[in-house]
């Protein structure tokens, strides 16, 4: 790569997840602690029903009832916690919607989860642990499966990078709300969910950050998520 290339792919990663463009989104404490309660109730509720969805059969028609109810849960405290910002980044000197880098981000997290599977399913105990999340696409409809997987990567950014990393404030956003979609997730009782959730989750909460709004993480996570659905199912069934 060329050096003024790398010079410009610097400046995109420096852009994208490290620096802030500028913004104000203060709240009165009125309506801060308002969007702190909504985000509460909503998180207990969320997780419970994550818990109950991955708990289902593979095959079971009610997976997809309760991961559709699930997403909606997102989507619904999200909304009603308070106002929400799509965010903006430089791009060759004005700011605006991100849309290719955070797709280009998603690809190139995907790629490493990718290579990080190939490690995985040669250790027994986390083949097995992924394989438990991948039987709903093996037994079920992969087309459905690829529609909620999208439907809740736009859901959960809505909720856990817009809501909730609102109602954090201004100490350790980026941290708190990576600890705490870790812990929801960890309500699945799969340690492999975990992980990506708590390696993924830093990058959404940095992009988040650097752009002031849900639109760069929504990206990021939606072409992360069919990537995995699409590529995970077949790379594992072909080393069973």
């Amino acid at each position: 790569m060329s050096a003024p290339r790398a010079a410009r792919v610097r400046d995109l990663v420096r852009a994208s997840l490290l620096e802030r463009v500028p913004r104000d989104h203060r709240e009165p404490d009125r309506v801060f602690r308002r969007r702190r309660s909504v985000v509460a109730i909503t998180l207990v509720i969320g997780a419970t029903l994550l818990g109950f969805s991955l708990s289902v059969r593979p095959g079971d028609p009610t997976f997809y009832v309760l991961t559709g109810a699930l997403a909606a849960v997102w989507v619904v405290g999200g909304l009603a916690s308070g106002p929400l910002h799509l965010g903006r980044l430089p791009v060759r000197g004005a700011l605006r919607r991100p849309v290719l880098t955070p797709i280009a981000i998603g690809l190139l997290a995907s790629a490493v989860f990718v290579l990080g599977a190939l490690v995985v399913r040669e250790i027994g105990p986390l083949d097995r642990l992924v394989e438990n999340v991948l039987a709903h696409a093996r037994r079920g409809s992969l087309a459905a499966v690829l529609a909620l997987a999208l439907l809740n990567g736009i859901a959960e950014e809505v909720f856990f990078r817009g809501a909730l990393f609102a109602a954090i404030g201004r100490r350790y956003p980026v941290v708190l709300s990576t600890v705490i979609y870790t812990i929801a997730t960890l309500a699945t009782g799969n340690a492999m969910l975990a992980f990506a959730a708590i390696t993924l989750g830093a990058v959404l909460g940095l992009q988040r950050r650097a752009s002031g709004g849900i639109l760069a993480p929504i990206l990021t996570h939606v072409t992360w998520s069919c990537a995995m659905v699409l590529a995970l199912p077949p790379l594992f069934a072909a080393h069973s």
